[in-house]
């Protein structure tokens, strides 16, 4: 596969497009809001849906999103909170299937991977959490779905979850921030990084080296690979080793960096 084709399965983006920062850093002076996502999209390659977690869409809006943006932008959900914010994940039927019927499936093509995002308190039980991952449907309609699991409870950092994970093909978040568990294991056959440590220092939220390093990880991630440049990834991980998918968002942190940082990377992969 050439270094071109491996770098086109990168895709690069930001939490959301709305976020009042960014109108003096991000978008031209005088942008309607209106138009914040047809302008974002055409700086980034995907972006990640923070305000499904909390609210509900309708169709409509998803199409719009859809008709909004380039032909090969893709949005990453983050799904229901009242999926995953409960105390017994089996019982997440419905509020799981709320959300994947909701009208996702308008996005068409420009669907990526739904995120499950747990909260920090939420202690892995492996009974239990299976149970969830049968709840998670591979396709919705005739649109196959990618799952994401963001795991932050050091418990989760076991084989018994990696084994669980892998066997129902979820993702597993990879992230560069202290406070969460990061995992070196692949547990499917994408790879989905949420950084988190920009810096309001730095003009383009990370250091120069930094964003070199994870250009190179997203190669070697999309090759089939596994980074040698990151202190917390071991070669020795298990994973799949054809070439992969690559989803990285810049979250959180310096948030007001955030579009520099995916701007930078996007310009390291060409």
């Amino acid at each position: 596969m050439s270094s071109n084709s491996t770098n086109k399965r990168v895709r690069v983006g930001v939490g959301g497009w709305t976020y009042e920062p960014w109108r003096k850093n991000f978008y031209p002076e005088g942008l309607p809001h209106s138009q914040e996502l047809h302008y974002a999209s055409r700086q980034l390659t995907a972006i990640e849906v923070n305000g499904t977690y909390y609210s509900s869409f309708k169709p409509p809006t998803f199409k719009k999103w859809h008709d909004e943006t380039p032909e090969d932008f893709v949005f990453s959900l983050k799904a229901s909170r009242f999926a995953t914010n409960r105390k017994q994940l089996s019982a997440a039927g419905e509020s799981v299937s709320r959300f994947v019927e909701s009208g996702i499936t308008e996005l068409g093509d420009k669907l990526g991977p739904i995120v499950w995002q747990f909260m920090p308190t939420k202690a892995f039980d492996a009974e239990d959490f299976e149970a969830f991952l049968a709840l998670l449907p591979k396709k919705v309609g005739s649109r196959a779905l990618r799952h994401v699991m963001d795991v932050r409870h050091p418990s989760f950092m076991t084989p018994d979850y990696l084994a669980l994970a892998r066997k129902y093909q979820a993702a597993t978040v990879f992230t560069d921030a202290d406070k969460f568990p990061s995992f070196a294991d692949l547990t499917s056959d994408f790879v989905y990084a949420r950084l988190m440590m920009s810096d309001a220092g730095q003009k383009t939220g990370y250091a120069p080296k930094a964003l070199d390093a994870w250009a190179e990880a997203a190669k070697r991630w999309a090759g089939g690979g596994l980074p040698e440049a990151l202190p917390y990834v071991e070669e020795g991980g298990k994973g799949t080793k054809s070439a992969r998918d690559v989803f990285i968002y810049f979250i959180n942190g310096a948030k007001e960096k955030a579009p520099a940082a995916a701007g930078a990377l996007i310009q390291r992969l060409g």
